[in-house]
């Protein structure tokens, strides 16, 4: 196996935003502006995601699987529109969770794995 690549690492929170590993990308902590409503978070979190994969050289098309986190599980709806217009058939993997966030106001976070072979 190649080097582990580490980026985008908060020494605050003791973690990294992305880490390459072989042909797979690990991108975590995505989410959007936590004063907005529920659609512009993810919206946001999508948008943090697109700019961590560009900065690899990676687009969406290259996420084979998501976490979407949410406040409350009942709007699972709302982030299937965003998918929908974001991802145009080209569907990813992935599942949501329930969570109680640490942080106020956040209602929606996700973490994705992307595939860079």
């Amino acid at each position: 196996m190649s080097e582990i690549i580490r980026c985008d690492i908060n020494e605050r929170w003791a973690h990294s935003g992305i880490v390459e590993a072989g042909d797979f990308v690990f991108i975590n902590y995505c989410v959007g502006d936590s004063s907005q409503p529920l659609e512009v978070q993810i919206n946001g979190a999508f948008d943090h995601l697109i700019e961590r994969l560009s900065s690899i050289g990676l687009t969406l098309e290259s996420v084979v699987k998501f976490d979407a986190l949410f406040k409350n599980i009942w709007d699972i709806p709302i982030m299937e529109k965003v998918i929908k217009e974001r991802f145009k058939g080209k569907y990813p993997a992935r599942k949501s969770i329930q969570t109680e966030f640490a942080h106020n106001g956040l209602l929606f976070q996700l973490d994705a794995i992307a595939y860079k072979g």
